[in-house]
C-alpha cells in the first residue's frame, strides 16, 4: 500500500494510495511516568453509560497521527437491545484489492512492544504465579497489553491514545460481565466456556496480579473499575499474530466487525510492521467490512469471548461432554471446532465416528480397535462397514443426547421467561439487573432450532417431533393467587398432554378458577 519508516519520531513516506499524512511525533515507546496519577481523577470516563466521541476518534485523532481511510471508509453507529454497536461500514463501492486502511506501526498497540517497554524483574515473580495459575504464553502477553492499556489511561490525556480511548465501548455482554444467574441460565458447555472466560479475568485482574507492579499508582491498582475495563479491550480487540506470538490492538481497524461466512477484508503488514487493509472481493456500498475473530463454527465461543450472537455461523458444536477424552477420541476428531451440527440438520463425520467409538466400548472392543486401526490408515470402507453396521445403535445414541440436551435447554429457556426475558423494556429485572439475559436467551433459542434440525432429519418417520407441537403454558389460580410453568405436547389430532403445571388442590379436587395461557411454542 506505501512505504514508511520512521526517522527520529517523524513518520516519512513514499508514494501513497490514498493521501498523505501530516507529520507527527510517534507515540511514546517509552512509559512517561504516572501523571494526572489519582485514578479517581483520571480523565477517561469508563462507566457504561459514558458517551463514545467516535467522530474526534475517526476524522481528527486518525487523521493527525497518520492513519489512512480510502474514501467511503466509515464507522456506523446503531443501537440495539444489546448496547451501541460502532462498527466498519463503506458507503461507496470497493472493488476487489481496494486499499481499505493503514495503520503506523507506531500506533498499534502489541504484546510484543509492551512487554518490551514495560517487563522488568520486579515482575518476575507475577509471572510465575499467573503461570502457576493456570494461564497460558497467549494470556500473560495479554497480560502486558492490558498493563500498558493502564499506564496510558493513567497518563490521561497526555497519552497519544487518548482520543482513541475515548472512543472504546464501555458495555460488555460477554462473560465477564455476565451475572452469576446469567450463567445459570447456559447450557453446560456455554457455561463451562463462560466460567473460564471468567476466571482468566479473575486471574489477570486481582491484586496479586498487579498489586507489585511499580508504574502503576496504588489509586490505579485499586481501581477495579479501570482494570477490568482494560482487561476487555484486550480480549475483545486484540488480535493474534500468524504464528500467535504477539497479540496487536489496531486503531481503527478493531472496528472490523466479525463474519462468520464472508469476510470483506484481507489484512496484511509491511515489512516496517505497518497495517494495511484491503477488500477480499467487490464490496457494494452499504456493506459492513469485516474479518474473522475466531472459529465461526462456534457461536458459544464467539458470545462468551466478544459479547455477540453470530447468528450466520453454520453450525455449532454438538455439546457432547463426555467424562474422559482419550487419544483415540482426539484421533478420531474430537474437538469443540469439528464436533458439529449443521443448521442444514446434517452432522459432521467426527460426531458419528465419535459415537461409534463409543457404542464399541460398550459392545465390542476388538472392533472398536478396528475402527481405529482403520481410521489412522485410511481404510475408509473398513470404517464405513461399520458405521452401517451399527448404524441402529449410533443413531440411537445420537437421539437421546439430542432429547437430553433439548430437554435441559428448555428449561433454561423457561427459567429466563419467568423473569421476563422476552419483554426486557418493561422488565425491570431485566432491564436493571441481568441486561444480558435477552442475548443469552436468543444463544439458547438459536442453539435448539440447530439441535432440532437435526433431530427432525435423524428421527425415523413414524417418531417426528413435527408430528407434535410442544409448548410452555403458565397455569394461574385466581382465587389462589398461584401461578405455575406447565410443559405441554399437543399431538396431530389436538390432544394435549401436560407436564408440571399447578395440579390440583390439596384435597385433590379440580381447581374451579384456573386459566392457561401459552407463553412460548417450542416446535412443530
Amino acid at each position: 500500500m506505501r512505504d514508511a519508516s520512521w526517522t527520529e519520531g517523524v513518520l516519512s513516506t513514499g508514494p501513497a494510495t490514498i493521501s498523505d499524512p501530516p507529520s507527527f511525533i510517534m507515540p511514546n515507546q517509552g512509559l512517561q511516568g504516572a501523571r494526572g496519577t489519582n485514578a479517581g481523577e483520571l480523565a477517561l470516563d469508563i462507566s457504561e453509560d459514558a458517551p463514545r466521541n467516535i467522530y474526534a476518534m475517526k476524522e481528527m485523532w486518525a487523521n493527525e497521527y497518520g492513519i489512512q481511510k480510502a474514501p467511503g471508509f466509515d464507522l456506523m453507529e446503531k443501537d440495539d437491545i444489546d448496547g451501541r454497536e460502532v462498527y466498519a461500514t463503506t458507503t461507496a463501492d470497493m472493488p476487489t484489492g481496494t486499499s481499505v486502511l493503514y495503520v503506523p506501526q507506531g500506533l498499534i498497540l502489541s504484546s510484543d512492544k509492551a512487554m518490551e517497554e514495560l517487563r522488568r524483574s520486579e515482575l518476575y515473580d507475577i509471572e510465575q504465579l499467573l503461570i502457576a495459575s493456570g494461564l497460558e504464553e497467549s494470556d500473560l502477553q495479554q497480560y502486558y497489553l492490558m498493563l500498558k492499556l493502564l499506564s496510558e489511561i493513567q497518563n490521561g490525556r497526555e497519552s497519544p491514545w487518548y482520543s482513541w480511548l475515548n472512543s472504546l465501548p464501555r458495555y460488555f455482554s460477554n462473560a465477564p460481565a455476565m451475572t452469576d444467574y446469567c450463567l445459570v441460565c447456559l447450557p453446560p458447555l456455554m457455561r463451562k466456556i463462560a466460567s473460564e472466560e471468567r476466571t482468566k479475568q479473575q486471574q489477570l485482574c486481582n491484586m496479586d496480579a498487579l498489586g507489585e507492579v511499580p508504574f502503576l499508582t496504588e489509586s490505579m491498582k485499586s481501581h477495579e473499575s479501570y482494570i477490568k475495563w482494560a482487561y476487555q479491550i484486550v480480549y475483545t480487540r486484540a488480535v493474534p499474530s500468524e504464528d500467535g506470538t504477539n497479540y496487536m490492538i489496531i486503531p481503527l481497524a478493531d472496528y472490523f466487525n466479525h463474519g462468520s461466512e464472508y469476510q470483506e477484508i484481507t489484512s496484511s503488514f509491511d515489512e516496517q510492521g505497518n497495517y494495511m487493509a484491503y477488500t477480499s472481493y467487490d464490496v457494494p456500498a452499504g456493506s459492513p467490512l469485516r474479518i474473522s475473530y475466531a472459529s465461526g463454527s462456534n457461536p458459544s465461543h464467539l458470545l462468551a469471548r466478544y459479547g455477540f450472537l453470530d447468528e450466520d455461523c453454520p453450525a455449532t458444536y454438538c455439546k457432547l461432554l463426555p467424562p474422559t477424552v482419550n487419544q483415540d477420541m482426539l484421533d478420531l476428531g474430537y474437538s469443540y471446532e469439528r464436533m458439529l451440527f449443521y443448521k442444514s440438520g446434517e452432522v459432521a463425520d467426527e460426531v458419528w465416528d465419535i459415537f461409534l467409538y463409543d457404542v464399541l466400548n460398550n459392545v465390542n472392543s476388538n472392533e472398536q480397535q478396528q475402527l481405529m486401526n482403520a481410521h489412522r490408515t485410511g481404510d475408509y470402507s473398513t470404517k464405513l462397514a461399520l458405521h452401517e453396521k451399527y448404524y441402529t445403535e449410533t443413531s440411537t445414541a445420537l437421539l437421546a443426547h439430542i432429547d437430553n440436551f433439548i430437554e435441559d435447554i428448555d428449561t433454561l429457556l423457561h427459567k429466563a421467561e419467568t423473569v421476563g426475558v422476552n419483554d426486557p423494556t418493561n422488565s425491570p429485572y431485566i432491564k436493571y439487573e441481568h441486561p444480558r439475559l435477552p442475548l443469552i436467551h436468543r444463544h439458547n433459542l438459536f442453539v435448539r432450532e440447530t439441535f432440532q434440525a437435526v433431530r427432525d432429519l435423524y428421527t425415523p418417520g413414524d417418531m417426528k417431533w413435527k408430528q407434535a407441537t410442544r409448548y410452555t403454558v403458565q397455569e394461574c389460580d385466581e382465587v389462589a393467587m398461584e401461578c405455575a410453568m406447565a410443559e405441554c405436547v399437543e399431538d396431530a389430532n389436538g390432544n394435549w398432554e401436560c407436564e408440571g403445571g399447578l395440579g390440583p388442590n390439596a384435597d385433590g379436587s379440580e381447581r374451579p378458577y384456573k386459566t392457561q395461557q401459552i407463553i412460548m411454542q417450542h416446535s412443530s
